[in-house]
């Protein structure tokens, strides 16, 4: 028999996934270590086609501006807006990692990734009118958030969404915000421009290889993957690996067998858009307007009505539409779920179910829907919706974060999760939604965590790309209205 020979080679680092959290972090280690040999692995045959997507992903940019699920309202009618700013604030760090990039002529053409949409929320009903006005006087008062307008008025709200408007009773009672510093990003494209970038400065991106195996190797871990077209294997000896495989972080962190990820599963969640196919509709709507969430539906899952640029042209999608499928990616195996199930997770993965019965139930009822019914839900939104000018797609697939509490019992999560171990020598990213418009603040909290003998060293540089890094725009009213005109003209968005 002849030997089996793997050729194995040394990185600095192994960035596992080509999707906005991999291409986030090549971007950040090319400007802050321009002389490591950072390899990053992509199971398809280019980078950003999973999660990252732009007919995969939102692309909202999330900043708060009209997810109504980050600002929850109390019993007593209040509404809190903590999560919503921060959320801002962290897409604020973004922005600003992304003016750096276009300033210093790292990527190019930014209004092939990112556009001027205005964020809108919209409800009805005099309960969600309530609870809309004072979300908005929650909001205002913040300098993140000052420039967002609300109204009752039909004839406003024909201004601002004429297809919202258009065919609605105007003795219908409604509520609306409108944001004009909102956003519309493609992150598959984004991740593409940050990819490129960083293969300028000692980034080796490999397309058509899948990981394997992750195992220690003395201080280093081995990283095996093969090609899924040739079927050679490699082995990347390396002293740090990051996981932002999207869905298939989870299995990978479990297979490289570090303690931190130990009790955790997830839980996978797919989708569906209804596209619209007609240029006229298309070109009378320029906003995205999100809804309330159904009841038990999770926060992913808040309708929209969604203008969307993607390879130059504009676009109007509606839903999602929530559905299930064992995968953990779009392009997985529906042995995924059932693969992730270990002895230290099951017990939290079974305990998960009962507390989530709405959420199973709203599962169920969007997985049996009929066309009709989808188009009915549009017609809230957009009520002179006609059948003819939408057709259905396939969405991406989310895998939701089944985390294990002090009682050893699973807690199902909707946002994103750091997991590091230890030593600091491998870190995954678990999660969803709002993981890409959030990446940048994400790698940032993961660089100081796993690297911090370096991390004061590179702070200055951090700062200079990053300016409100360590401090809180929010609380500083000048410096929010700087960060904002600065990032509009440097991205080209409208900030009058």
């Amino acid at each position: 028999m002849a030997d089996l020979r793997v050729d194995v080679t040394r990185a600095d680092a192994v960035l596992i996934g080509g999707g906005i959290a991999s291409a986030t972090l090549a971007a950040l280690l090319a400007e802050l270590e321009p002389d490591w040999d950072v390899q990053v692995i992509e199971r398809l045959d280019a980078v950003g086609l999973e999660s990252s997507d732009g007919w995969n992903n939102a692309g909202t940019g999330h900043s708060a501006l009209c997810e109504l699920n980050y600002t929850p309202q109390d019993v007593d009618g209040s509404v809190s807006p903590a999560k919503a700013i921060s959320i801002n604030e962290q897409f604020q760090v973004s922005r600003q990692f992304w003016a750096h990039l276009v300033e210093n002529d790292r990527i190019a053409a930014p209004e092939s990734f990112i556009r001027t949409v205005p964020h809108m929320s919209f409800v009805h009903g005099v309960e969600n009118v309530d609870y809309l006005h004072r979300r908005h006087e929650a909001l205002v008062a913040n300098p993140l958030f000052d420039r967002m307008r609300f109204t009752t008025e039909h004839a406003q709200l024909a201004q601002w969404a004429p297809l919202i408007s258009e065919g609605r009773p105007v003795t219908e009672t409604i509520a609306a915000t409108y944001a004009p510093d909102g956003t519309d990003v493609n992150f598959g494209e984004l991740t593409r421009q940050l990819f490129a970038f960083a293969s300028t400065a000692g980034t080796t991106v490999s397309t058509g290889r899948e990981v394997t195996s992750l195992r220690r190797m003395g201080p280093d871990w081995g990283v095996m993957h093969r090609g899924t077209a040739t079927g050679d294997v490699r082995v990347i000896r390396a002293p740090f690996v990051f996981v932002g495989a999207g869905g298939n972080a989870l299995p990978l962190l479990q297979s490289s067998g570090i303690e931190e990820i130990r009790g955790f599963g997830g839980f996978p969640i797919s989708g569906q858009w209804l596209r619209c196919t007609n240029p006229e509709v298309i070109a009378r709507h320029s906003a995205k307007v999100y809804g309330k969430a159904a009841v038990g539906a999770p926060p992913m899952s808040v309708p929209h009505l969604d203008t969307r640029y993607i390879d130059g042209r504009q676009g109007l999608l509606f839903g999602p539409y929530a559905g299930w499928t064992p995968k953990f990616l779009k392009t997985g195996s529906y042995t995924d779920l059932f693969a992730s199930i270990r002895p230290g997770n099951i017990a939290q993965m079974m305990a998960v179910a009962p507390p989530n019965l709405g959420l199973m139930k709203y599962l169920v009822t969007e997985v049996a829907a009929s066309r009709e019914q989808r188009m009915e839900a549009l017609r809230e939104y957009m009520p002179s919706a006609r059948d003819e000018d939408w057709e259905l797609i396939t969405a991406g697939q989310r895998v939701q974060v089944i985390a294990p509490d002090r009682k050893k019992v699973g807690v199902l999560q909707f946002g994103t999760q750091l997991i590091s171990a230890g030593d600091g020598s491998i870190s995954g990213m678990l999660g969803a939604s709002p993981g890409a418009s959030t990446a940048t603040p994400i790698m940032l909290q993961l660089l100081e965590k796993v690297f911090p003998e370096r991390f004061s060293s590179w702070r200055p540089r951090i700062t200079g790309m990053v300016p409100s890094f360590g401090t809180t725009l929010s609380e500083d009213a000048a410096a929010a209205r700087l960060s904002l005109e600065r990032t509009a003209t440097a991205l080209g968005l409208a900030h009058d």
